[in-house]
């Protein structure tokens, strides 16, 4: 068992995967702990395709305080069905408690991607969002040019998920209208890029995230991470703007509340 610090409350995990395998031999007691304990008080699962929409939108009436997104991600782009789009259609209408369209955007890091057909997915996921007046989940991984390209012509709402970026490119994507969002990697010694990043972000577009069950912030580092663990993020950005860590926590689940909808 993890020893994990519980004297923060109001936590709102903005980003996390609890379909992950990872998580199949304790998810319902670690979710219903986590929920219950007041420390957690919101969960927005970022789905990345069919099946694991179908979990979320599944969770999501499983218990009040977890809420889904639908979409594909730009890694589904060889197995992704022509009918998507149909399908996003039909993950929609299931539930109330679908708040965003993602984890949907760019990935070139690995080699054999079609990026043509990723830019054209994601700039149609981006205008179905568009079109339901949702926001937007946004993936982007070695693609920053591409991204902001597509962001720049179609302008959703939304947050750019476990920033990597430039203190440039934070700029430009806050100048968009967008929210940033960190994950544990800010915690981390080597983490000089997201640090320099993190001071191009007011505290009014900012969410916490954990990506988990990866990215564990620094002091659990190796660990299987949970949406427990945000507090340490908080501390890091406590440490660098000046704000206590509690207030870091309050402030970024009122713009998670707000970008989505979502009520505190």
């Amino acid at each position: 068992m993890i020893e994990i610090n519980t004297e923060f409350k109001n936590i709102f995990e903005s980003h996390c995967h609890y379909d992950d395998g990872q998580f199949d031999c304790d998810r319902d007691e670690l979710l219903s702990e986590m929920l219950s304990s007041g420390s957690v008080k919101r969960l927005l699962h970022a789905s990345t395709d069919e099946k694991s929409s179908l979990f979320g939108i599944e969770y999501a009436k499983k218990y009040p305080q977890f809420y889904t997104s639908v979409g594909f991600h730009p890694e589904c782009i060889d197995s992704l069905p022509e009918n998507y789009a149909e399908i996003l259609e039909s993950l929609l209408s299931q539930s109330a408690k679908v708040v965003a369209v993602g984890e949907i955007g760019l990935d070139y890091h690995y080699e054999g991607y079609d990026r043509e057909k990723q830019a054209e997915v994601f700039s149609r996921q981006i205008e179905f969002a568009n079109a339901h007046t949702l926001p937007v989940i946004i993936h982007s991984r070695d693609a920053t040019s591409d991204t902001l390209e597509i962001l720049r012509k179609l302008k959703p709402r939304g947050v750019v998920h476990c920033f990597s970026g430039s203190y440039e490119t934070a700029k430009e994507m806050l100048s968009l209208g967008l929210y940033i969002g960190f994950t544990g990697a800010l915690t981390f010694k080597n983490a000089k890029k997201a640090v320099h990043a993190l001071e191009a972000v007011p505290i009014d577009r900012l969410l916490l995230e954990t990506d988990c069950p990866y990215m564990a912030p620094d002091g659990y580092r190796g660990k299987r991470c949970d949406s427990r663990m945000i507090y340490r993020i908080a501390q890091k950005v406590s440490e660098l703007k000046g704000i206590p860590a509690q207030e870091v926590i309050d402030r970024t689940a009122e713009n998670a509340s707000r970008l989505f909808s979502i009520p505190l």
